[in-house]
């Protein structure tokens, strides 16, 4: 059960309507969920996180499977089911293996193909296990994605581990109270 409650619409400040709006126009459901409906409470933060959510998803130089992978592995590490729930859907939508989300989901060694995907493995991986980027991995990923490429990738890594954070840290529910997707 998450700490935090979501705030009824009739509850909400002028300024707390006025984020709700904008996030509710910007996600596919209409809706204020996940780290969103917990960073209604703090408008001025909420704002930029939805920003910066829309300016990852769309504008940097990573393609959005990579991007995906990236975002399960932290999921995943961090056992933030919302995070885990809100994107691996997407996983074959967008051309990822599902047998290698499944393989991240039970904690199990994935059998990548792709170079692309097995380095952006690697680098999110080697950033939520080690907390830091070997020498080694680092140039292959600079040698198969591009120096901007990785450093938008790395930039993705930190935003999106910043969310697994404030989801497990407020224990956010998964919608309609769903079941939990990650295993502990």
């Amino acid at each position: 059960m998450a700490r935090l409650d979501p705030i009824p619409l009739e509850k909400l400040t002028e300024e707390q309507r006025a984020l709700h709006d904008v996030i509710a126009a910007q996600r596919s459901v209409g809706q204020v969920r996940g780290p969103f409906a917990v960073l209604l409470r703090t408008p001025d933060i909420g704002e930029r996180v939805a920003d910066m959510v829309d300016h990852m998803l769309s504008e940097t130089r990573v393609p959005l499977p990579l991007k995906e992978l990236a975002i399960i592995v932290i999921a995943r590490h961090y056992t933030a089911q919302y995070e885990w729930y809100a994107h691996a859907k997407y996983v074959e939508q967008v051309g990822l293996d599902p047998a290698v989300a499944e393989a991240i989901r039970t904690r199990t060694d994935p059998v990548i193909e792709k170079e692309d995907e097995k380095i952006v493995y690697d680098v999110a991986t080697e950033l939520s296990v080690d907390r830091r980027l070997s020498d080694a991995t680092y140039a292959r990923a600079v040698e198969t994605l591009g120096e901007q490429t990785v450093l938008d990738l790395v930039t993705i890594i930190g935003f999106y581990t910043m969310v697994a954070v404030v989801l497990v840290s407020i224990d956010v529910d998964i919608p309609d109270g769903g079941p939990k997707p990650l295993p502990a």
